[in-house]
């Protein structure tokens, strides 16, 4: 069956070779009924800390994107990319196996009730569908149960909701001209890269983009902390939510490629949710500037990771602090770190939480933040950086900033 779908230019090009040039394309999911389907009770194994209004969530994040449209970046949306290759029937088949097994359907009755269920709907449908989660009201009739359906269990969905889908920077990251293709650190975000993999496995434009990491490799690696700073240098988090074992193995794949990246830096930052990503601290503005929440500055242990012989892994304890390394490795004359709350201890902790350091540059020395981190961002402005300001009120409360809610996919070379 042919994919119809809507020509764009170089469209089949990954192209990210830094964190601040002009952003040409980016991915974004806007949230939808996923984050309705959020109930206290279930909070924590949604890995929420609170309960979002949808309504004005998607005013928020209507904000975001036409602020990007405005600065003349293309805005493409994960419901749309999945919509078109889930036309043909084989690739929505196989989609839905795939996706009930990740779900933990455990019985056959019930996965032949859920495909009846989605077998009318149309792809954006069981797009929008198998994001939302389904209900157990929703599936009128298991024809053959097992004893797993007959046991009687107050949780209310049959398929969880995947509420953290509006954070697309996570599943997946675009290094030089491929991906990482990422293993999450929790099992209730793992289905994300699904979404991911079927995109990069048969939408026309992406199905040859080289992969740096898979999601069935061992170890856990998150978008969040995967930052490209320059085309020769990539700093990646040991985090919460990355494995040091992952950092290594992407270094080795990238290494071997005919990419021009010559380094990783890995940076050990603290194992706790608030910390959670690299870029929930540490994030570069301009071509010298960068924010950081103080909390990370000491000690902060930072290693190198470089090619060496025969294919061999280079790896060194920096003894530098932060901002000799980064101006060794970018060949800077000069580094400024713009603090998160402006050195305010109390600000700095208030706004780090939602998301004070979490920027998203567009161009060099030219930011889109939340509004709500004021102080952050008059900061920055005093630092010569321009800062665009949307609402902040229901989408912060994801725990996640402007940069993790989007996914890069062309920049201009710098």
């Amino acid at each position: 069956m042919i994919i119809r779908v809507v020509r764009r230019v170089n469209l089949n090009n990954i192209q990210v070779y830094n964190e601040i040039g002009k952003l040409k394309r980016v991915l974004l999911h806007c949230p939808g009924e996923e984050i309705e389907n959020i109930v206290p009770d279930y909070l924590t194994r949604l890995l929420f800390d609170e309960i979002a209004f949808l309504k004005q969530a998607k005013k928020e994040h209507q904000q975001f994107s036409d602020i990007l449209r405005n600065e003349g970046v293309e805005v493409l949306y994960l419901t749309e990319l999945m919509a078109e290759i889930l036309q043909d029937p084989e690739v929505r088949k196989s989609f839905l196996e795939d996706f009930l097994m990740e779900g933990k359907v455990a019985s056959q009755g019930l996965k032949e009730g859920l495909l009846e269920y989605f077998s009318d709907k149309s792809p954006m449908e069981v797009v929008r569908k198998s994001m939302g989660g389904v209900r157990k009201e929703e599936l009128k009739e298991i024809k053959v149960k097992q004893l797993a359906d007959m046991v009687k269990n107050p949780y209310p969905f049959y398929l969880d909701p995947i509420p953290n889908l509006y954070f697309q920077r996570d599943p997946f990251a675009s290094i030089g001209r491929g991906i990482s293709l990422n293993v999450m650190f929790s099992r209730t975000r793992n289905r994300e890269t699904l979404f991911a993999k079927y995109i990069f496995d048969h939408h026309p434009h992406y199905k040859d983009i080289p992969r740096w990491y898979n999601r069935d490799m061992s170890h856990s690696i998150e978008g969040g902390d995967i930052l490209v700073l320059s085309d020769k240098v990539v700093a990646i988090g040991i985090s919460q939510r990355t494995d040091a074992v992952a950092i290594e193995m992407l270094a080795e794949k990238l290494f071997k490629s005919q990419e021009t990246f010559e380094t990783i830096l890995a940076f050990d930052i603290p194992k706790t949710r608030a910390y959670m990503h690299l870029d929930t601290v540490f994030t570069m503005v301009d071509y010298d500037k960068f924010t950081i929440y103080p909390g990370i500055e000491m000690p902060l242990d930072v290693y190198s990771l470089k090619r060496g012989k025969n294919h061999s892994i280079d790896i060194t304890y920096e003894e530098n602090k932060l901002s000799n390394i980064l101006k060794e490795y970018l060949k800077l004359s000069s580094v400024t770190l713009i603090r998160c709350g402006n050195n305010d201890i109390i600000a700095a902790g208030r706004e780090q939480w939602s998301d004070g350091s979490n920027t998203l540059a567009i161009s060099p020395g030219k930011v889109v933040c939340y509004n709500r981190n004021y102080v952050t961002n008059e900061a920055l402005r005093n630092h010569g950086v321009e800062v665009l300001e949307f609402d902040s009120y229901e989408l912060s409360r994801g725990r996640g900033g402007p940069r993790c809610m989007s996914m890069p996919l062309i920049r201009e070379n710098l």
